[in-house]
């Protein structure tokens, strides 16, 4: 199983919005969340506000056998809730998900579990 964490600056003033959008996906939107996920490979995905003098950030954790692929899927997803879900991440962390990330994705720098 392939796992990713990422942080992902909250814009000014959206932290409200994140929260809110944290909500829906954990309410109202919850089977539509699942479905998607269940559809994407997706196994895990669990996310986090943290607070920093620079300002508030969502970190993300999710695990899959295909986490890339479940981001392109993610991404190109024509399913109503994925487009929900992608207006959503522009809005409140100002990037699309469905154009190619900027950069690399996250290096693991440390890995332990108990056994």
């Amino acid at each position: 199983m392939a796992s990713l964490a990422s942080a992902f600056p909250i814009l000014p003033g959206k932290t409200a919005a994140w929260k809110q959008f944290t909500q829906e996906l954990t309410g109202a939107r919850r089977q539509e969340f699942e479905a998607s996920r269940r559809r994407l490979g997706t196994t895990t995905e669990r996310a986090y506000l943290q607070s920093t003098p620079q300002g508030d950030m969502a970190i993300v954790y999710i695990e899959a056998d295909d986490v890339a692929g479940v981001m392109q899927g993610l991404g190109s997803s024509q399913d109503s809730f994925d487009v929900w879900f992608r207006e959503q991440v522009q809005a409140i962390h100002g990037f699309d998900l469905s154009q190619p990330p900027a950069g690399p994705p996250p290096e693991i720098a440390f890995d332990w579990q108990a056994r």
